[in-house]
C-alpha cells in the first residue's frame, strides 16, 4: 500500500507518517511539486494522496491506477477535481473544522487595522509625515454596519466576535435558511443591499467556477466611499483589476486582503502601489494549534479509508 503525501510549506510531514505507519505494508512517498505532470509520476500507483498546493485536476486523477482517496490539506477543495474523482470512485476528503478561530481572528483583525488605520499611521510615522489630520476620519464601529457573505463555519465563528463591536451585522448566503441567519443575531440580505449598506464586508464563500470574480466593479461601486472590503477567503472571488481601480480612484475607503488570484502576490502587480491597502501572505489560517490539527485531521481521514472504514469529511461533487 502506497500513500503520497504531496506538501510544500511544512517543514515535515512525521506527524502524519506517524498516522499512516499504522497501516500495514505501507510506503509512504513525500512529494513537494506544484506540477501536475511530475505528481503523476509519483501517485500513479498511489493507494492513496495527501495534497497542499498542488493542482489534482482531472488528467492527474485519470492516471493514478488504484487510488481509494485524495485528502486536501485544508476547507476549500477547489485544486482537487471532484467530478473526475467520482467517475474514478475516489473519496475526497477535506479538514473543514481546524482554523475555523485563525480566519475569523484574521478577518477582524484586518477589520480593526483598516478602522483604526494601523498600517498607514506606522508608515506615516517612520517617514516622519504622522499627523492627526491624515488618518482622520476614523468612525466608532459600534455606530457602523458589517456584511458577511457566506455563511459556513468560519462566517458563524466570527460573527460572535463582531456582535460586541458593530450596530448591526448583515448577512448573505443564499444555500442557508433565513432562520438560521436571524437566530445567530444577524440579518439575512440580498448581496446587492449588503454591498450598499455595509461599512465592512468580509468575504466567506467558496472558490468555483460560479464564484469566480463574485465581487466584480458593479457590486464595489455599490458600497459607500467610506466602505472596507476584506478577504480572508479566496482571491479569485474578487475581480483585482476591479478592486484596483476603486481603491485608486477612492470609490472605496480601503481593503485588507490576505489572498490573492495569483499567489504570491505578483511583484507587478498595481494592488501593491495603494496605501489604502493592507496586505497579509495568505497565513489567516494559520497557528501552531491549528497545523497540527491540520495534518493529523488530514492523515487520519487517509488512515480510515484505506483500512476500510469511512471517513469523517467526505466531500461530494
Amino acid at each position: 500500500m502506497k500513500v503520497v503525501i504531496n506538501y510544500q510549506e511544512y517543514s515535515d510531514v512525521e506527524l502524519e507518517k506517524n498516522v499512516l505507519k499504522r497501516l500495514p505494508g505501507i510506503e509512504i512517498v513525500e512529494s513537494r511539486t506544484r506540477d501536475p505532470e511530475a505528481l503523476i509520476k509519483e501517485a500513479r500507483d498511489a493507494d492513496g494522496l495527501l495534497a497542499q498546493y498542488c493542482q489534482v485536476n482531472a488528467r492527474v486523477i485519470g492516471a493514478m491506477e488504484k487510488c481509494r482517496v485524495i485528502v486536501r490539506y485544508g476547507i476549500a477543495v477547489d485544486t482537487i477535481d471532484l467530478a473526475a474523482a467520482k467517475a474514478k470512485g475516489i473519496k475526497v476528503c477535506n479538514v473543514p473544522y481546524y482554523c475555523l478561530d485563525e480566519v475569523s481572528d484574521h478577518a477582524l483583525a484586518l477589520i480593526l487595522a483598516l478602522n483604526r488605520k494601523i498600517v498607514y499611521a506606522d508608515k506615516l510615522l517612520r517617514e516622519n509625515r504622522h499627523s492627526l489630520q491624515r488618518i482622520q476620519p476614523i468612525p466608532r464601529l459600534i455606530n457602523l454596519t458589517a456584511g458577511l457573505v457566506g455563511f459556513g463555519h468560519i462566517p458563524r465563528n466570527l460573527i460572535v466576535k463582531l456582535k460586541p463591536l458593530f450596530a448591526k451585522i448583515l448577512v448573505h448566503d443564499p444555500f442557508v435558511k433565513p432562520e438560521e441567519i436571524k437566530a445567530a443575531g444577524a440579518e439575512p440580505v440580498e448581496l446587492e443591499k449588503l454591498f450598499q449598506q455595509s461599512d465592512f464586508i468580509s468575504i466567506h464563500a467558496p472558490s468555483n467556477a460560479k464564484t469566480r470574480h463574485l465581487v466584480n466593479k458593479k457590486l464595489l461601486l455599490l458600497m459607500k466611499p467610506s466602505a472596507y472590503l476584506i478577504n480572508t477567503s479566496r482571491g479569485a472571488l474578487i475581480d483585482e483589476q476591479a478592486l484596483f481601480e476603486v481603491l485608486r480612484d477612492h470609490k472605496i475607503a480601503g481593503a485588507g486582503l490576505d489572498v490573492f488570484e495569483t499567489e504570491p502576490l505578483p511583484v507587478d502587480s498595481p494592488l501593491r502601489s495603494l496605501d489604502n491597502l493592507v496586505f497579509t501572505m495568505h497565513y489567516a489560517w494559520y497557528s501552531e494549534g491549528a497545523i497540527k490539527e491540520l495534518k493529523e485531521t488530514a492523515a487520519l481521514e487517509a488512515y480510515r479509508v484505506l483500512k476500510g472504514e469511512q471517513p469523517l469529511y467526505e466531500v461530494r461533487a
